[in-house]
């Protein structure tokens, strides 16, 4: 399916507290955004110049396309687009350019994988969430690696997905401390948890987002694991400030 990208305007509906520095802003556009879980638009804050970096920034959806509203989530910093959100207010209308990529789900996909860390997640939730919502029958294994068990974000979601859900899978990381629960392990994703939790590399579609590093550390440990270049889809996030 071709989606063609357009500029929807939206109006500002809610604002989730994910973490101490993580919030997601939803949005109710005028008209519906068709996307695929995994894309991602382009927020225009500065709409009337759209080279204007510092004001207009790429954002995943961290919200399946079965809802009405569209989600995006961010790690606020000092940026001016960071408090451009912050002050965002309820009824506030903006201009939302979509959508954006190609690392995305296809309903036919029987296995896939993740390998993310930190905001990385939030493509996942998308597909995560699409997946759940319309009951397909997709085995989902997810990699998250934090570096504390508060930095996890959507770790509720993800939880209750995986509770609900027999073919999705979560494996928590965590690597500044040991970890309080049981069931996260303690350390980065490396090859040789990969190995241990990965038995089946090549029917697996394996998704990587986030940071170039990121990407490229992940899809390394996919390549010396023998997982079939060409089920390795990666995104690298646009000048994420």
């Amino acid at each position: 399916m071709t989606l063609t990208m357009q500029v929807f305007k939206a109006k500002f509906i809610e604002r989730i507290q994910r973490l101490k520095t993580v919030e997601s802003f939803r949005f109710m556009p005028h008209e519906r955004i068709a996307f695929v879980p995994g894309q991602f638009l382009q927020v225009l804050f500065d709409e009337r110049n759209p080279g204007n970096k510092e004001l207009n920034k790429y954002l995943s959806f961290s919200s399946s396309p079965t809802k009405d509203y569209i989600e995006v989530t961010k790690k606020l910093s000092g940026s001016a687009f960071s408090e451009k959100l912050r002050t965002l207010k309820m009824g506030d209308e903006i201009s939302l350019k979509a959508p954006f990529g190609n690392c995305v789900l296809k309903d036919d996909y029987k296995k896939i994988g993740f390998l993310i860390g930190g905001i990385g997640i939030t493509p996942v939730i998308s597909i995560l969430e699409y997946i759940a919502d319309t009951h397909l029958a997709i085995d989902a294994l997810l990699f998250y690696s934090n570096q504390t068990e508060e930095d996890i974000a959507f770790k509720k979601e993800l939880d209750s997905w995986q509770s609900a859900n027999a073919n999705i899978r979560v494996v928590y990381t965590v690597t500044a401390c040991e970890p309080r629960d049981k069931k996260c392990i303690q350390g980065r994703i490396d090859k040789d948890l990969f190995a241990r939790t990965v038995t089946d590399v090549e029917q697996r579609i394996f998704y990587i987002f986030g940071s170039s590093g990121m990407v490229e550390a992940m899809r390394n440990i996919c390549i010396e694991s023998k997982c079939i270049r060409e089920n390795i889809k990666t995104e690298s996030f646009i000048g994420y400030s």
